[in-house]
């Protein structure tokens, strides 16, 4: 089944966390695959969400008011639904949709996915809202799929994690980079307890910690680097790429033991691979069906560590082969375009009569040779598909970034009051001629002012 094009997708990222720069990739494959995306900004309300907390209320009245802040910010993403008029609206774990407003979308016959990127065990909050999701994206297989049907969410969809090339990709470090960021055994990410439990046993290796929440930890604090703060994601890339052996242990609550069974996949498994960087992951029951024994090592437990680790130090030719078949493998199934691709087919399957807004006349339909040229060249550089109605073409240029062509100022122009409706091929056909009536006009003006100003 081929993938659907020229959507209008509203991509809704939450005010933080994790799954915030999952959406931003979202969003940027959905817009590489065609689709017209807008982007809700959650982030920018976050700042006014925090300051909530220097009110020095009382628990429970900061409670009421931080629940209702997030009903605001909800019921300002339905305002920016009956705007944009979305085909689908996807969600990313602890985006601010309630379930008021998830109900109002689907009455309005407004589809809605969440894509789910956490542990189902650990964060509970999926079972109150899964069921006002017209689909329900998981990391996670059996038994959540099941017990997604039972609270009546029939359209669980397994999707794991992924990265995008355009971040995650080798890089070649400056000296000052590379000791900055290096290592030769190296990790990145939060100080869970099982973590700290596994790391302190490294201490005869020459190990690097980089993010956050380490602090307290005596045996470890001369092992953090970068005073122990969060690190961006261009940050992360270098780490990735500075290292020898980067070790991927996945998070647990549990101080236990280090080395906890697991079924689901993080990212940084991928994006590890994706950066062609060799890793060490502990091995999980989800992970031989994403990479093949020769393209991630693995293992089980804390002394199986520390035996491939000492052996991986010491075989570097090893390390390499490694790391090329996992980007070999990370680069043709594992990007956020292939995830996209999975996720509109399965709507496009699991949602009868979907997508159901009229469609106005392509962009290009029925223009004169001279129109379409012009036309065509831009629909290339947004990535839209050649059959877009113009309607879409509109709200992907007022969607774009950057400066903007003459062409688009002269369309943005030109359709400046027209009805948000879908538009009929003479209404479009005016609308075209009219912006490069625009386009030609500017064109005079400057010549004339430029000749008067040369006078």
């Amino acid at each position: 089944m081929d993938t659907p094009r020229g959507l209008r997708i509203l991509v809704v990222l939450p005010l933080y966390g994790g799954s915030l720069p999952v959406g931003r990739s979202c969003a940027a494959a959905l817009a590489d695959l065609g689709q017209v995306v807008e982007v809700f900004e959650a982030p920018e309300f976050y700042g006014a969400f925090t300051a909530l907390k220097s009110l020095r209320v009382t628990s429970d009245r900061l409670e009421y008011l931080e629940n209702s802040f997030l009903q605001v910010v909800s019921q300002a993403v339905a305002a920016k639904v009956e705007t944009f008029a979305p085909d689908l609206v996807l969600a990313l774990a602890q985006a601010p949709l309630s379930r008021q407003v998830l109900k109002r979308l689907r009455r309005d016959g407004v589809a809605t996915v969440m894509w789910f990127v956490e542990d189902f065990r650990l964060f509970t909050y999926w079972e109150a809202f899964a069921p006002y999701y017209d689909l329900f994206a998981v990391i996670q297989q059996e038994p959540l799929l099941e017990k997604l049907a039972a609270i009546g969410q029939p359209n669980g969809l397994y999707l794991p994690m992924a990265a995008d090339p355009t971040v995650h990709r080798p890089l070649e470090l400056t000296p000052v980079e590379a000791k900055r960021y290096g290592a030769p055994v190296s990790f990145m990410g939060a100080g869970y307890p099982n973590r700290r439990l596994a790391f302190r046993e490294l201490a005869d290796f020459e190990l690097g910690i980089f993010g956050s929440d380490w602090d307290g930890d005596a045996v470890l604090a001369p092992r953090v680097r970068l005073s122990g703060r969060r690190v961006t994601t261009e940050e992360t890339v270098r780490i990735f790429n500075a290292a020898q052996v980067n070790l991927n242990l996945h998070s647990s609550v549990s101080a236990e033991a280090p080395v906890v069974p697991g079924d689901f996949v993080n990212p940084r498994t991928f994006e590890l691979a994706m950066c062609g960087a060799f890793q060490l992951v502990d091995r999980r029951t989800l992970l031989p069906e994403l990479f093949a024994d020769d393209e991630l090592a693995q293992f089980s437990s804390l002394p199986e560590l520390r035996e491939r680790l000492a052996y991986f130090l010491a075989h570097p030719e090893a390390r390499a082969g490694f790391a090329q078949k996992a980007r070999a493998r990370a680069l043709a199934e594992h990007t956020y375009t292939r995830r996209m691709e999975t996720l509109l087919r399965f709507a496009t399957e699991r949602l009868p009569g979907w997508p159901s807004r009229p469609r106005g006349e392509a962009a290009l339909a029925g223009l004169p040779e001279n129109l379409a040229g012009e036309v065509g060249q831009l629909l290339e550089r947004l990535s839209l598909p050649a059959d877009v109605a113009f309607d879409d073409l509109i709200w992907a240029v007022r969607a774009r970034q950057g400066e903007l062509t003459p062409l688009e100022t002269s369309l943005l122009f030109s359709t400046n009051g027209a009805s948000s409706t879908v538009l009929g091929p003479n209404h479009r056909y005016f609308l075209i001629s009219r912006a490069f009536s625009i386009m030609a006009s500017a064109v005079v003006t400057t010549l004339e002012f430029d000749s008067n100003a040369r006078w």
